[in-house]
């Protein structure tokens, strides 16, 4: 594999590219020490951002100061300043605070009641030395065949990058804050997509800074499965066997399953297929293409063989995914107490 700052950080954007994430900025906070807060119960968040039925990722960039996070559940921490980004793709309860998080307040009960026409700003803490947060979110339609998201660590903490990326993210950050000041900002395209380019960015990241361990990221990075992996996200449409991903990876058809099953729990077809309606969904919310143009894009010989195998996966029909993406879109747009 080449270094994580080339082509593991395409195969990141590559593997990400069958996701369809939306999000937006929700609230920014000035807090002065000592402070501590904790994230609302997912049921609360689910109230407040609106989700549906998919998937919340909670993202916190910190723009001034320091504090300390722990997820509540494991109990993982980390000390985060200035720069750096934390991410929890499964938007579980976490505690944050300065100098330690001690007798936290629930976040929520800090926020100005909605409807918001401008990103709110929270303002705590007992007069020390400032550390301002900006907080935001993405959704992601997290059907039960999507193989990305599942695999990824609860907890992340990018530290601050260093060059034209800390630049851009400076920027971004400014960028977005600025535009949130006023509903004007709403249907910004590049408003809208900053959350999602922000992730990205911080996955390649982090998978610089930190090779994981396990899951896909760690499968990225693994000689033999990142190959793999790679083969399938640029041509999901190929009709990719067992024997052939062994031949591109240089392994055999044994070794190959042991350490995709090591790596994603799963063997490489059955990846293959949730990553393929996975892309496919993607195309569904997002595009005009007919079912027969979605099926030839991800590897299918029949619109018929494709429908009964996204019902199979999902348990709804192509049609109506797409019907249901769309009702989620409208719902959205009208939705009031979020900046969307």
């Amino acid at each position: 594999m080449a270094s994580p700052s080339g082509e593991l950080a395409q195969l990141v954007r590559d593997g990400l590219k069958c996701l369809q994430l939306s999000g937006a900025l929700f609230v920014r906070a000035h807090l002065t020490r000592p402070w501590a807060y904790h994230s609302p119960e997912l049921e609360r968040l689910q109230r407040m951002l609106k989700p549906g039925d998919r998937r919340i990722i909670l993202f916190h960039i910190i723009t001034e100061g320091s504090c300390q996070a722990t997820l509540n559940e494991s109990g993982d921490e980390a000390e985060v300043s200035a720069g750096d980004i934390i991410i929890l793709p499964f938007a579980d309860q976490h505690t944050v605070g300065d100098p330690r998080p001690v007798s936290p307040v629930d976040l929520s009960a800090l926020m100005p009641p909605p409807p918001w026409t401008s990103l709110p700003v929270i303002t705590y803490g007992g007069g020390g030395p400032t550390t301002t947060i900006l907080c935001g979110y993405l959704l992601s339609d997290d059907a039960p065949l999507n193989p990305v998201l599942a695999s990824l660590p609860r907890f992340m903490r990018v530290r601050g990058a260093q060059g034209p990326l800390a630049r851009w993210v400076e920027s971004s950050v400014q960028y977005a804050m600025h535009a949130s000041e006023g509903r004007a900002g709403t249907d910004d395209p590049v408003l809208m997509r900053l959350p999602e380019l922000l992730f990205m960015e911080s996955l390649c990241e982090f998978v610089r800074q930190e090779p994981p361990r396990g899951g896909w990221l760690a499968g990225l990075s693994d000689p033999i499965v990142g190959r793999a992996l790679g083969c399938m996200h640029s041509q999901p449409g190929h009709p990719w066997t067992l024997k052939e991903l062994s031949r591109r990876t240089a392994a055999s058809r044994s070794t190959l399953d042991e350490r995709f099953r090591l790596f994603l729990g799963r063997a490489p077809m059955s990846y293959l297929i949730a990553y393929r309606l996975q892309l496919a969904g993607r195309q569904l919310r997002s595009t005009n293409a007919t079912l027969a143009e979605i099926a030839e894009l991800v590897g299918y010989g029949s619109e018929a063989a494709f429908s009964r195998a996204f019902k199979r996966h999902t348990g709804a029909t192509p049609g109506e995914w797409r019907l249901g993406a769309t009702l989620r879109r409208r719902a959205e747009r009208g939705a009031a107490g979020v900046l969307q």
